[in-house]
This record gives C-alpha cells, sequence and structure tokens, in this order.
C-alpha cells in the first residue's frame, strides 16, 4: 500500500511528539514554518520539509493534521488550505473544537474535492512524545480505513466513533469528565483545608482507593508534588471547551447544571489571573484555594 504523504500544521507541545513518531514510522513529512523554531528545527533535522504557506502544504500532503487551540484558528486554517487542495485530500483536525464548525468545515472540504476527519486527542505531551496518545475518530468509513494507519504512529488507541463530527463530540464528553474531576478537586481540597485535613492527608486516603484514577495522579503531581507540569493543559482552553461543551448541550436542549458549575469555576479563576500559557489545569486548585481564604496545606 502506498503510503500517505503527511503535512502537520501546529507542531508545539502535542504537534511536536505526533510529527516526530510520523517520521519514525516512515512518512514523508511537511511542516509548516512557526515563530517558534525548536520543533521545526528538531523536526526537520529528522527528516522532515519545511514550507512556507499553506498552499504549499496543501500541494506536498495527502492527509493534513491541524492542531490547534480551537474553532476559529482551525477555521482560518482550512481556508488558507482550500484552495490549493487535491482531490481526495483527507484534513484532520486534532484540536478540541466545536462540533457545529466541525460539521460547516466538512461541507467546505467536501465540496473543495477533500474529506473531513476529526480526530481529538487523549493523554499529554508526554504520551504525544512516546507515540501513546488516545485517538477519537470522526470518519466515514472509507477515510478511517485510510487514516487508521497514519494515527497509529502516533496514538496507542484509534477509536472509531462515528462519522465526521463524532470525534469532537466526544472529546467534549471526555472533557467534561476530566475538568469536571479537576473542578472537584479543587473544591475538596479547598473544604478539607478549610476544615482541618491537609492535602497530604486528604491524598493518602483517596490515592489506592476506589475513587483513585489516572487523572487524579496527574491532578496531585501538582497540588501535592507541586510539580507545575504535571499536566500541560491550560485554565484557558479548559474554559473554551466548557464553553463548546455548553453550546452542544444547549444545541440538543439538554439541562447541563454540571456542566455550568464546572465552567464557571474555570471562568472565576481565569478572571483572577488564571489565563497565562503556563496556568494550567491543576492551578485550578490554588485559585479555588485563594478565593476561600485558605492555603493548600
Amino acid at each position: 500500500m502506498k503510503m500517505e504523504k503527511v503535512g502537520f500544521v501546529g507542531v508545539g507541545l502535542m504537534g511536536h511528539g505526533m510529527a516526530k513518531n510520523l517520521l519514525n514510522a516512515g512518512y514523508s513529512l511537511a511542516v509548516i514554518a512557526h515563530r517558534n523554531r525548536d520543533p521545526i528545527e528538531d523536526l526537520v533535522k529528522r527528516g522532515a520539509t519545511e514550507v512556507q504557506t499553506l498552499a504549499e502544504l496543501a500541494v506536498a500532503s495527502s492527509v493534513i493534521h491541524i492542531c490547534a487551540p480551537g474553532s476559529p484558528q482551525v477555521e482560518a486554517i482550512v481556508e488558507g488550505l482550500l484552495p490549493s487542495l487535491a482531490n481526495g485530500t483527507i484534513i484532520i483536525d486534532c484540536s478540541t473544537s466545536d462540533p457545529t464548525s466541525t460539521a460547516a468545515l466538512a461541507r467546505k472540504i467536501e465540496n473543495a474535492g477533500g474529506h473531513m476527519a476529526d480526530a481529538p486527542l487523549g493523554g499529554t505531551p508526554v504520551q504525544a512524545e512516546a507515540g501513546e496518545l488516545a485517538a477519537m475518530v470522526g470518519a466515514g468509513d472509507e477515510v478511517f480505513e485510510r487514516l487508521e494507519p497514519v494515527l497509529s504512529a502516533w496514538a496507542k488507541s484509534v477509536v472509531h466513533v462515528g462519522p465526521s463530527g463524532a470525534g469532537h463530540k466526544m472529546k467534549l464528553l471526555n472533557n467534561f469528565l476530566s475538568l469536571g474531576y479537576a473542578a472537584l478537586y479543587s473544591e475538596a481540597l479547598a473544604l478539607s483545608n478549610k476544615v482541618g485535613l491537609s492535602t497530604g492527608q486528604f491524598d493518602s486516603v483517596i490515592r489506592g482507593s476506589r475513587m483513585d484514577c489516572g487523572f487524579y495522579q496527574t491532578f496531585m503531581g501538582y497540588a501535592v508534588d507541586g510539580n507545575r507540569e504535571a499536566h500541560k493543559f491550560t485554565l484557558t482552553n479548559a474554559l473554551k471547551d466548557m464553553r463548546y461543551l455548553e453550546a452542544m448541550a444547549d444545541d440538543v436542549g439538554l439541562a447541563n447544571p454540571i456542566g455550568n458549575a464546572i465552567k464557571n469555576s474555570f471562568a472565576l479563576a481565569l478572571s483572577a489571573g488564571g489565563d497565562g500559557p503556563e496556568d494550567y489545569v491543576p492551578h485550578l486548585v490554588d485559585f479555588v484555594a485563594r478565593r476561600n481564604g485558605v492555603s493548600k496545606e
């Protein structure tokens, strides 16, 4: 089987590891110039080709990955790719995007002769570097069949959840759970400290119990151990995702009080200064503690 020619837009915290693993799997890779030179230069040293424009990337690729902060950025990137898109090219949005936007982009891409797939990511930058991400894929059956070997270069788990758009819906549900955990842990720790129980005492009971899970351990990597980079997913992106979830719930007429409470927890953190590029989800614990006049200990 002929190998796909892969293009990549967004070789940042997650994208660099994904792109590196595509090269390791033997795929030709084109990456677009970016002001952050370090990941680009590393990939070029490993065999990638750097192009200067989205048009060049479209011409050089049969499968194009996009890793961007959200739907507005993805929409702008797709608009730049469409005029030069060859028939049959697949554009994969690996971002956490608004499913309504995804549906509109899918129509535009199909009208241009291409195909749209969404393959948002589960995991962390460490897992991206190791090729151990999870991908929840929205695509037609034939498109998925083409994509599965490509996705498997950087993902340990590739699940086809439905047609185009289904991946982004599933990702929002996934983040609803994880960000809900973050808000719940933060408030529980604040209350724990308020009633005289330390973070360490709280953790000694929960860790290893039925309440423990992988996300708990990642979150506590900061709350207990002080590792500021335990989960490098920004509070800003967390709030964005909860707003997308709110819109998805509204679209189908679902009452979503828990989702709104989680969204508000992140909104309060951002309003208190948590909108920086290195303000990550586990740091929510600090904002909730300060708002309630307690320290973590």
